[in-house]
């Protein structure tokens, strides 16, 4: 990612930080001071329950066009750095926070938060009450909202109207306005001993580098791949990302998933892939009232009854049944992985072909490691399938 200019000098807004408010599409509003750029921007309400990792929660495609609300109070104090980024850009829509740092701290920073967010134009606002909106969204489920600052304020009533006008999250085709249009390679860490064509959904940075620590080489490609683009790799396995919108809308990657299942190519898919997995099986998919976002959401693996932390960020699930094995059209499917806090289904195991997803991310960015060995288990799939 190429460093946008500082709009400011290290520790100075770049900007008086305008009055601001968040409008919900229930009515509810929150006054506060612009953070970031100042103006104006809609999306999806929604929470993350993360007290570290804002730079890659902000970078995360799967985000677009979502209002995230941090529920940690103090965002902003190690600043941004160029490391961290998971994409080419900011892809949140705006952005709230309680209490910004007024300097950062810690070695890699070379820009504010503040200063990132207004030079790549993300509207956000600060002084939020985050603790009564996180509870609001919980009770009432994510929802419309708009930030507006500066010029952008009005009468209440006409900014609640032009919430209420902007696009939902139901129905949203997002995935390919995230992905790569063109075809890119991560390759493999030391020798390379396999290949794996990754369809980009909106992919996190550090999942193809998780694959390439393993000898792996990964063959990025843009979310309107077709099996021949896939199979002229001559792949050892093939992996669907995370990635935003509605799982229902994904035909195309449903369909290419099926085409993969029906060769026996080892599969691993994880969040939106999940969804996809889950759909091409027979299953369908709901949104959920409030989803899961942050880094600290606990899953049970349900072979092993063993619980992992998980760092999570979907507003959609697969419905299928937790307590039987199902029959579909690409042989026995058991649920593998479930939430503890609601019992959503986490993770989808085939029995009689090589395939599995998860609906968190194991890639660990920003944290926890308890799942990085999903990432040895789809090795073992591609190296069994050799063998």
């Amino acid at each position: 990612m190429t460093p946008p200019t500082p709009a400011a000098a290290p520790g100075r807004a770049p900007h008086a930080a305008a009055p601001a408010v968040l409008v919900l599409e229930d009515g509810r509003s929150f006054r506060g001071r612009a953070y970031g750029a100042v103006g104006e921007t809609f999306g999806e309400a929604v929470f993350s329950t993360g007290m570290t990792g804002y730079q890659e929660t902000l970078t995360d495609p799967s985000y677009h066009r979502q209002v995230v609300v941090m529920t940690a109070p103090h965002i902003g104090n190690t600043g941004v750095n160029d490391e961290d980024p998971e994409s080419r850009r900011i892809w949140v829509a705006g952005y709230v926070v309680r209490d910004p740092a007024r300097l950062p701290s810690n070695w890699r920073a070379v820009r504010t938060l503040d200063e990132e967010l207004a030079a790549q134009g993300v509207v956000g606002i600060s002084g939020v009450d985050t603790r009564a909106l996180t509870r609001h969204l919980r009770e009432r489920g994510a929802m419309r909202a708009g930030i507006f600052s500066g010029a952008a304020l009005a009468g209440t009533e006409a900014l609640l109207e032009r919430v209420r006008s902007s696009p939902g999250m139901a129905g949203a085709d997002l995935a390919a306005e995230v992905a790569t249009t063109e075809p890119y390679v991560v390759p493999a860490v030391g020798e390379k001993r396999l290949t794996v064509a990754a369809v980009d959904l909106g992919i996190k940075g550090m999942t193809p580098q998780r694959m390439a620590e393993r000898g792996i080489e990964v063959h990025v490609l843009p979310a309107t791949a077709g099996l021949e683009e896939i199979y002229a790799l001559a792949p050892d396995g093939v992996f669907f990302s995370n990635g935003p919108g509605d799982p229902a809308t994904a035909d195309h990657a449903v369909n290419v998933m099926r085409g993969v299942l029906d060769r026996g190519t080892p599969l691993f898919g994880i969040c939106f892939g999940n969804q996809i997995l889950g759909r091409a099986l027979g299953f369908g998919t709901f949104k959920l009232k409030y989803g899961h976002r942050g880094i600290n959401q606990p899953v049970k693996d349900l072979a092993t009854g063993r619980v992992e932390v998980t760092a999570h960020n979907h507003g959609f699930a697969v419905d299928a049944p937790l307590d039987r094995v199902s029959q579909t059209p690409f042989g026995r499917v058991e649920v593998s992985h479930v939430c503890l806090n609601d019992n959503v289904v986490e993770g989808l195991r085939l029995l009689d072909r090589p395939a599995f997803s998860v609906q968190y991310h194991p890639e660990a960015a920003a944290g926890p490691h308890d799942a990085a060995y999903l990432f040895d288990r789809f090795v073992k799939l591609m190296e069994d399938r050799r063998a």
